[in-house]
Formats: structure tokens, sequence, C-alpha cells
């Protein structure tokens, strides 16, 4: 490696481009070929940073959100589930209900793919370089205790309250005290109409007074979430099951 070629690496490292230290040398070699101005070549290598800024930041936000598991809107398998609306949850991509600040609620039984679509959508949200966390709603409620017992609530909710989109995973899994539903009452009502929240849960409406000790909060924040709310009722078949079933024909 010549002397300028090792002023130039160095020099890139203490400047943490990564980008152009990984491509620059090829780009040159393409560059003299094709006899390209200077401008243009210049051009090719920012393109490259850029684009590893871009990926950095995008995977740190994935990292961030703490999803159970990686699965794209690509992977969902719509022919299983025919009463779904493709159309619409596609057109969800864009994520223009978070500019909008509406929310997604994604209802049905055990194995159909509400987790998946939340995973997918919040990972399309990353993607467009929004800050996202992925938390599953027993999580949340111990989370939220703790805060309240440790004085910390006001500070635990304006955390939650500064994330554009919060997913809230497997709502009513568990059964929810008074005091759970008072303070994720809350946390809706910090969050109503300011940012973007996707509940899953395996249970209509008019059920969640099952898993909810107190009905008054329970409608209250069923009041607020579907207010502005994109809502999907998935009443097909567990994959889970399809699975298993071909595995034992």
């Amino acid at each position: 490696m010549s002397e300028l070629a090792n002023q130039i690496e160095s020099h890139l490292k203490a400047l943490q481009l990564k980008g152009i230290l990984a491509s620059y040398r090829e780009i040159s070699n393409q560059a003299v070929k094709a006899r390209l101005p200077y401008e243009e070549y210049l051009a090719l290598v920012l393109e490259q940073e850029l684009k590893r800024k871009n990926e950095s930041s995008i995977n740190t936000k994935v990292f961030k959100a703490k999803f159970p598991f990686v699965k794209t809107m690509e992977e969902f398998d719509f022919s299983f589930q025919p009463a779904l609306n493709e159309k619409e949850v596609i057109k969800l991509s864009s994520c223009s209900f978070i500019e909008e600040k509406n929310n997604i609620i994604l209802l049905g039984p055990p194995g159909v793919g509400k987790t998946h679509l939340a995973v997918a959508l919040g990972i399309k949200a990353c993607k467009a370089k929004y800050r996202v966390l992925f938390i599953s709603a027993q999580k949340l409620l111990e989370e939220l205790s703790l805060a309240k017992r440790d004085g910390t609530i006001f500070a635990k909710l304006l955390a939650f309250s500064r994330l554009h989109l919060l997913v809230i995973d497997e709502l009513g899994y568990m059964p929810i005290p008074r005091e759970q539903a008072n303070l994720l009452f809350q946390l809706v009502s910090i969050r109503y109409e300011k940012a973007s929240v996707i509940i899953t849960s395996n249970y209509n409406f008019d059920q969640w007074g099952k898993f909810f000790d107190d009905n008054v909060v329970a409608s209250a924040i069923i009041d607020r979430l579907v207010h502005h709310a994109n809502i999907f009722f998935i009443n097909g078949s567990s994959y889970r099951l399809k699975d298993k079933l071909k595995n034992i024909n």
C-alpha cells in the first residue's frame, strides 16, 4: 500500500468514515476506468458513507426497539388469513399512521399473526427513523407498577411518551388489577392524540372486562385507543397449528 493510501485510510479512520473506508478503493478504480469527473467520484464515495450511516441508524433503532424476533411485512402470509384486508394492512407500511398519531389494534385468537404484523410494522417504523419500543403488556405493567412504588412513575410515563411508536403485545394474557389498569390508563392518556400505539390482544373489546378488574377504566382505555385507530379482527386459523398439522401428516 502506498504512503498516500495509508494516509487516506488513516484520515478516514480518524473521521470514522467507515463507509468510505470500505469502498473508496473499488470506487476509485471504477472512476479511473470510466474517467469520471472529480465531483461525480466524490458523490459516489459520499453516497456509500450515507448508506452506511443510514443502515447503522436503522440497526440501532431496531436493537433499541427490543423486538422478540425479526419478521417483515413481506413474510406475512395473507393467503392464510383471507378475511384480513391485505391492502389496508400494506398501506400502514408507509407509517403515515404515525404522522397522523393514529393507533393500530390487532385482535384475534392465538397464532393468527398479530405479533408478526406488530413487529413488521415496528420494523417499518424503525426504517423510517422513528423511535419504537416493543414490550409485552405484562412487562409494561410490571415496569409501571415498579415505577409507581419507587416514586419514578412520572419519569417513566414521560419516557414512554417520547416514543413515536409503542407496541404493546398480548394485552389480556394475564389479569390486570385495578392499580395496574389505572397506570395503563395514564399511559394511554399521555399518548392520546400525541403518539401512536400498536396493541395486540386475544380478546375483542366486549371481552376486555374479563381481564380488567375495573370496567370503568377499561372503557376509558378503549375509548381513547379506538378514537383514532385502525382496527383489525383476525379470526382465521393458527399458523402454529398449520405447521403442526403438516408435521403430523
